[in-house]
């Protein structure tokens, strides 16, 4: 949107009259910026994109009927879509994730101070994604935690023998100790005494665990 000059026009969604009415007035008063419409549901964003031709949708995440994620991926789908900024109270690993594979730009909580809000619209109207810096650091951790999984399963599978490694593989894929024994040419009895081998060095319970051991690993 660099050089225009017209306002940006931004689309406001909440089931929540007193929330939109605060960000309206807020909106409405920056610079630069014109809220163009509203709409309590996601129901109602198709039709008011259409009217209203916003630059920049501000979405509530959790609406009655059609909730924000669902609502951001079909406009999204759009040919020559607006951007959307998606602001809720509800800032967990699941939401964020769903909200920006489903296309947002961004992701503010709703206690984000005024002028953040309003920069926003203005940065993603720019092109650039905004993250609020919560979310942001909820992003790292799940990074760094996922790392740390993955470095956590290799190690352990690497102190198992070849043949170990291969049972538990075939174990993370749903197979029985009889469809083992016939795909890796082993007795049902040796299956058996790979896999209390497995438990033993890996400190294991059950085959769930192993199935998970290998998922975290990358291997299944």
């Amino acid at each position: 949107m660099a050089g225009v000059s017209r306002p940006l026009r931004v689309l406001v969604v909440d089931d929540d009259a007193l929330v939109r009415a605060g960000l309206c007035m807020m909106l409405d008063g920056a610079e630069g910026i014109a809220v163009v419409g509203e709409a309590a549901d996601g129901s109602e964003v198709p039709a008011a994109a259409d009217r209203h031709a916003p630059d920049v949708v501000l979405m509530d995440l959790r609406m009655p009927r059609v909730d924000g994620i669902t609502a951001t991926r079909r406009l999204r789908a759009r040919s020559r879509p607006p951007e959307v900024i998606v602001l809720t109270t509800f800032d967990t690993d699941e939401n964020i994730l769903h909200a920006l594979r489903a296309g947002a730009a961004g992701f503010l909580l709703k206690d984000t101070p005024p002028p953040r809000i309003v920069e926003a619209v203005r940065q993603v109207a720019e092109g650039e994604p905004i993250l609020s810096p919560r979310v942001t650091r909820r992003l790292m951790d799940r990074t760094a935690a996922q790392a740390g999984a993955y470095a956590r399963a290799k190690s352990a599978l690497a102190a198992l023998s070849p043949r170990e490694r291969e049972v538990a593989l075939a174990v993370a894929r749903g197979r029985t100790n009889a469809e083992i024994a016939a795909e890796l040419f082993m007795s049902v009895a040796t299956v058996k005494a790979h896999i209390t081998s497995i438990f033993t060095k890996l400190d294991l319970d059950n085959r769930t665990q192993i199935a998970l051991l290998a998922h975290d690993a990358g291997l299944a």
